[in-house]
């Protein structure tokens, strides 16, 4: 059957004709049927075809042989099929005639036909597949334009207009379909071929084929044809803004940005893995309102960059830092009361008010269901667990437990952090453990917060801590790195120290002090049994042995009263390991143990020669000897004052023992105040004329400082004068005045164990330090007695006896002649 292709009235009267034909020559209906990939055929349009799959070259050979047999052409809804089913094409096709075949010399016996569609049809069944798809349609019909339609021929003249303005911006589009749309005259066959050839996506052009109408088709194919002109707009203005200064290196990324914006634009855009990464966290955060906004417009930030960029690796850590906080993220406390006093107690021996406190907090905790955690600072000497104090208690509460050490920390930016403007800038270390934590309210630890160092180049970090340990402002602490403000006021924050002095007074004010004292011998003993004794087996590998190696009592006693000098357990917890490694190396030198139970007397072998000695009473047989109290950073000293007389000139003081100003002064004090009342010793007062006094404090090379000295000194001085012995196993400590009064000190209880340690029996203090003393529990007390005092006169009273030192030294006073008139 020959037709002229572009005279569309003559094609579908042909078209109704070739119907007739079809069903006059197959009663069923059945006709052959070739399915396309990305290929939508319109009634009177020519297209090749280039067939692949077996199933369509067959069809192709068959309809050779029939030269005048019509198929049915329907597309695939996915290209990839290779074997189509009836529900893998879509439901509208066109029937067409296959007008030539070309025979092209390609591997796999590829072949392309030449193919013609005619009138659309519907599928209504495929009954077959092999050798090929047979299937029965039933014709669809189309209403065409009148020729005087000028509705439609204005349409398609602006169609035309549109079509040519289209080819000519897209690059895609050879510039031959140009002069081939010019040549088509017939306005009903320039729409279907605009609707076949055009690059638009199937399902657009399955709805051109699905028009009723012809003049349907027209206004439908207007809308899409603008549609793809906006687009390619787009595409231009987008190379037009990215072109500018380009060079190689950005090639590859104008690439990519011109398919991203292309994506977005259409609403489909997907962005790059990283991105994907962030966005799937970001959906899973508790964050407020505040926060998801600068996120998502950091996240936004990130598409402008260039990855081979230094920022673009700057603000992905910068955006995974924020995704790796827990946001709102929080443990759930455990309140049983009994089980929290029992890890407590199970992890640390002693400590009671620090026990008592975190008890209090739980408890309180249980009955608001919401509270603001505390900030403690535990303060006291090194080794008596305050660090590992924290594990217990995050074991307890079952948080979460993060530590931080701030010994030495001279920058503020450790705790702030750093803005993101300098290069290796991160987050301070608080943001950092909140992350490692995965929880927003650990026990957080800050390790050595006396030991900051103050007021350096780097600003000042104790001021910096002001903000986070302060449960009014940690609720927004603002660190520099992240910009954004983060809750912390459900921490729980512990601090350590061992000396409240260097800590600035407004950091201190806002932690809850407590004091963790230092351990007596009973408490080392019971600690050394229950917790170093087992471990330091374990890690000397003894535990193994069927006889394991064990302290007696008596042993681990000598260890802490002659091979340590501490008011913790550090320098007894190496002790008892140096004594397991010397059994280890014997056990695996001779194979086996000379002896499993330790005793004093098998110390010297595993420890050596013990370094130190108990501070001994010395004694009240000299005058002038008195025994004071004092405290030092790793618990308390008894020290010994001595005060000696020597014939001279007089009105000479001489201080040695490495003393510092104030215990100086203290001693000034202390001689005036005798001096004012040297009667009351029944002294002659011109002995200051005659005799000089020497005031000497033992163990020179190491500082002393303070002024709880006061009343030794006098002491000394007045039993020096007087020759008269103090009062034996007697020790004192206090603050004086030059009116007299005695003063209160502080660390007591540490002094009252230096006392213990040495026999002390008596001890005399001011009156004001009994509140001190009635907050000690009763086994620090036991075996020493307190004596109170408001003035040193009452001190004399008590420390001095009447009795005299043997070989008293003669406080011979010389009579001063008086002056002559001669020599007024």
């Amino acid at each position: 059957m020959d037709r002229e292709p572009n005279n569309a009235f003559q094609m579908i009267a042909d078209y109704e004709g070739d119907i007739k034909h079809l069903f006059d020559n197959h009663p069923d209906g059945d006709i052959p049927i070739l399915a396309t990939r990305n290929m939508v055929i319109f009634p009177g349009v020519i297209s090749p075809v280039l067939m692949g799959r077996r199933s369509s070259i067959n069809l192709v050979r068959k309809m050779q042989d029939n030269p005048d047999g019509l198929i049915a052409i329907f597309c695939q809804k996915d290209p990839t099929l290779d074997n189509p089913t009836e529900s893998d094409l879509y439901e509208m096709g066109v029937y067409a005639k296959i007008i030539r075949v070309l025979e092209m010399p390609m591997p796999g016996g590829q072949l392309t036909a030449i193919v013609q569609g005619l009138g659309k049809c519907m599928l209504r069944e495929v009954k077959k597949y092999r050798p090929f798809i047979m299937g029965s349609t039933i014709p669809v019909d189309e209403e065409l334009p009148s020729s005087d339609d000028k509705e439609f021929n204005a349409a398609c003249d602006d169609l035309r207009n549109t079509s040519i303005e289209f080819i000519k911006k897209n690059e895609d589009i050879p510039d031959e379909s140009q002069f081939a749309l010019q040549n088509i005259t017939n306005n009903i066959v320039m729409v279907n071929f605009l609707s076949s050839n055009m690059p638009f996506n199937i399902s657009d052009k399955m709805d051109l084929l699905r028009c009723p109408s012809t003049k349907d088709r027209v206004f439908s194919l207007l809308k899409v044809m603008n549609k793809e002109m906006q687009l390619v707009e787009l595409k231009q203005n987008i190379r037009i803004r990215t072109r500018e200064d380009i060079d190689e290196q950005q090639r590859e990324y104008f690439l990519q940005q011109q398919i991203k914006n292309i994506k977005e634009e259409l609403g489909n855009g997907e962005g790059s893995p990283e991105r994907q990464e962030l966005l799937a966290q970001a959906s899973k955060k508790k964050w407020g309102e505040d926060v998801e906004k600068i996120f998502y417009k950091e996240l936004d930030r990130l598409d402008t960059l260039n990855p081979q960029s230094p920022d673009y690796s700057i603000q992905i850590n910068y955006l995974q830092t924020m995704v790796g906080l827990p946001w709102g993220e929080f443990t759930v406390d455990d309140m049983n009361l009994k089980r929290a006093e029992r890890i407590l107690n199970h992890d640390h021996y002693g400590m009671e008010r620090v026990k008592e406190r975190i008890l209090e907090h739980i408890a309180v905790l249980s009955l608001r269901g919401d509270l603001k955690s505390p900030i403690l600072c535990l303060y006291g000497p090194p080794g008596v667990g305050k660090t590992s104090l924290g594990k217990s208690i995050a074991s307890a509460m079952k948080r979460k437990y993060v530590r931080i050490s701030l010994g030495g920390l001279h920058d503020e930016s450790e705790i702030r952090g750093h803005r993101r403007t300098y290069v290796g800038a991160m987050p301070g270390r608080i943001i950092k453990s909140i992350q490692k934590a995965g929880s927003s309210n650990p026990v957080f630890i800050l390790d050595e917060i006396d030991k900051v160092t103050q007021h350096t180049i780097n600003g000042d970090p104790a001021s910096a801590l002001l903000e986070v340990l302060d449960p009014e402002q940690n609720i927004a602490f603002h660190d520099n790195y992240l910009d954004v403000d983060y809750d912390l006021s459900k921490v729980l924050f512990i601090a350590t120290a061992n000396d409240l002095n260097t800590i600035p007074r407004p950091l201190l004010d806002r932690m809850e002090i407590i004091e963790v004292s230092g351990y007596i011998t009973e408490e080392k003993i019971e600690i050394a049994k229950r917790h170093l004794v087992p471990r330091e087996l374990e890690n000397t590998g003894l535990s193994t042995l069927t006889e394991k190696p064990a302290f007696t009592r008596q042993a681990i006693e000598k260890t802490i009263e002659q091979y340590t000098r501490e008011s913790g357990v550090r320098q007894l917890e190496k002790q008892v390991n140096k004594a397991f490694r010397k059994m280890a190396f014997i056990k695996a030198r001779d194979g086996e143990l000379p002896y499993t139970k330790i005793t004093p007397d098998k110390l010297n072998d595993l420890l050596g020669k013990p370094p130190f000695y108990r501070d001994i009473y010395q004694g009240n047989d000299d005058a002038g000897v008195v025994t004071g109290l004092a405290w030092t950073s790793v618990g308390g000293e008894i020290l010994f004052i001595e005060t000696s007389l020597s014939k001279g000139k007089g009105s000479k003081l001489t201080l040695t023992g490495n003393l510092g100003d104030v215990m100086k002064e203290s001693a000034v004090i202390a001689l005036e105040y005798v001096k004012a009342h040297i009667d009351n010793l029944g002294v002659d007062y011109r002995v200051f004329d005659q005799w000089n006094i020497h005031i000497h404090v033992p163990e020179g090379a190491t500082p002393k400082d303070g002024p709880s000295a006061g009343i030794t000194i006098a002491t000394s001085i007045a039993s020096a004068l007087t020759q008269r012995k103090v009062r034996r196993n007697t020790a004192m400590t206090g603050e004086i005045t030059l009116r007299g009064r005695v003063l209160p000190v502080g660390g007591i209880k540490e002094k009252i164990l230096a006392a213990k340690r040495a026999g002390i029996t008596d001890i005399v203090m001011c009156k004001d330090n009994k509140k001190d003393i009635d907050e000690i529990p009763p086994i620090y007390l036991k075996g020493v007695e307190f004596h109170y005092v408001e003035n040193v006169a009452d001190v004399w009273a008590f420390a001095l006896t009447d009795e005299r030192v043997a070989h008293p030294i003669d406080l011979h006073i010389e009579d001063t002649p008086s002056p002559s008139a001669h020599d007024l």
